[in-house]
């Protein structure tokens, strides 16, 4: 029985996922949508609704216990301005995960992860690099 564990391990040193972890949150708030495995994406909403639950929260303390934990300035900046206001009369339920199936190359059950409300317009384009763009750099 599993009596007393609070998060799964993914075969992972505490270092490890915890980096790999405040890399996901930092791209989750930045891009709001990303792709990941569906054990991840379980344990990342856990994260990711507490970061955005900080952000409503507007006081020097709780901005700073976002940044230590996202990686970015200017995400946390997003989080506190944009998102915040988003989620004001929002009592939780920030992110939805929708399952995709499964990986090609090890059969491992994939999902979104996304913000809702989110606003498709504003958030930036994928950048594609062109053939011909690489060979004249």
């Amino acid at each position: 029985m599993r009596h007393l564990i609070d998060k799964k391990h993914f075969g992972r040193s505490g270092s490890h996922r915890k980096a790999m972890f405040r890399n996901m949150v930092t791209s989750l708030l930045e891009i709001e949508k990303i792709t990941t495995t569906e054990a991840k994406a379980k344990e990342l909403r856990r994260i990711a609704e507490r970061m955005i639950t900080l952000g409503k929260g507007a006081s020097l303390a709780h901005r700073r216990k976002a940044l230590a934990y996202v990686r970015t300035k200017g995400v946390v900046a997003k989080l506190f301005d944009e998102l915040a206001a988003r989620y004001k009369d929002r009592p939780g339920g920030y992110t939805r995960i929708y399952k995709l199936g499964v990986r090609h190359g090890d059969n491992a059950p994939m999902a979104v992860v996304e913000l809702v409300d989110r606003n498709e317009a504003a958030l930036p384009k994928k950048r594609v690099r062109r053939v011909a763009e690489k060979q004249e750099a």
